[in-house]
């Protein structure tokens, strides 16, 4: 299964979205990215065909997905970034009303609600209105609507948005433990959502790819690059100033910073395995 972007760009009026972005996507996990107006939901609206391209093409196992109709979007799962959910719906009555959407066989669409209600844990709040849900419950319902049908594409935007950080840890780990056999695309702001679960990170600037890569590989790139260093808190703003600043913790007096540095500062700053909170910074910038 291969799903290919050929020089692929959407304009705007005078905004170029995306920039001529060519690559090809293989079954697994890839993060998705990018500042404020990189092209990410551009090219996520591009993959479930709400706008169209203005040229390039992006095309499913060599065939143009304009030209695949119904059979592409039958492939297609989809999570929204925002929950808006029928308040009054029960879990179950949303999940079959998605499941009729995308064109399930009725018969068979009951048994398929318990399985997916089962892998995101909500059997036992199916039969409740989604009004009385918690933000986390929300977020896994959507999780589990994007998977029913067992699409081969599946496309998550901000998944954990929201999220206290044990509800963001489940959302991930039901993303990877439900992966095989997939295209899982995650669009993302938290870099950590995707740090120990993507196979591949799609790195999007202004509009063009700049890099795709493990994030072990990303990470490597930066071997020597990254310090920690705890100085004077009256002091702290100038390393501020001068560097590329992931964290700056306070302890009393004195404050630990981790930073980017091409070459060895001055003082006594150690050398730390990079993350790739790390290589966003060096990548996009303060």
């Amino acid at each position: 299964m291969q799903l290919e972007f050929e020089t692929l760009s959407k304009k705007y009026k005078n905004l170029l979205a995306l920039n001529m972005v060519s690559c090809q996507l293989t079954e697994g996990i890839y993060g998705l990215l990018g500042p404020n107006g990189a092209g990410k939901s551009t090219l996520m609206k591009l993959l479930v065909q709400n706008i169209r391209p203005t040229s390039g093409c992006i095309c499913m196992d060599g065939t143009d997905i304009s030209r695949m109709g119904d059979e592409y979007k039958g492939m297609i799962g989809y999570m929204p970034q925002q929950q808006e959910l029928f308040p009054f719906f029960t879990g179950r009555r949303f999940l079959n009303y998605m499941g009729l959407l995308k064109g399930m066989n009725k018969n068979e669409l009951p048994e398929a609600i318990e399985i997916i209600a089962g892998k995101v844990n909500l059997l036992d709040v199916l039969d409740k209105k989604i009004g009385g849900y918690s933000g986390g419950m929300k977020q896994r319902l959507l999780i589990a609507q994007a998977f029913l049908g067992d699409p081969k594409i599946v496309i998550f935007d901000e998944p954990t948005a929201g999220l206290d950080p044990k509800e963001r840890i489940h959302a991930r780990n039901l993303i990877a433990e439900n992966a095989e056999d997939k295209i899982i695309l995650i669009a993302t702001h938290v870099v950590q959502d995707i740090e120990y679960i993507a196979n591949k990170v799609i790195l999007l600037k202004k509009g063009k790819i700049v890099e795709i890569d493990s994030p072990e590989n990303m990470q490597q790139q930066l071997e020597g690059k990254v310090w920690e260093l705890t100085v004077d808190t009256a002091k702290a703003g100038e390393y501020m100033n001068q560097y590329l600043v992931s964290s700056a913790v306070r302890y009393g007096d004195n404050t630990k910073i981790r930073f980017l540095s091409e070459n060895a500062p001055e003082g006594d700053a150690l050398n730390v395995k990079p993350d790739l909170e790390d290589v966003y910074l060096y990548v996009f910038g303060g």
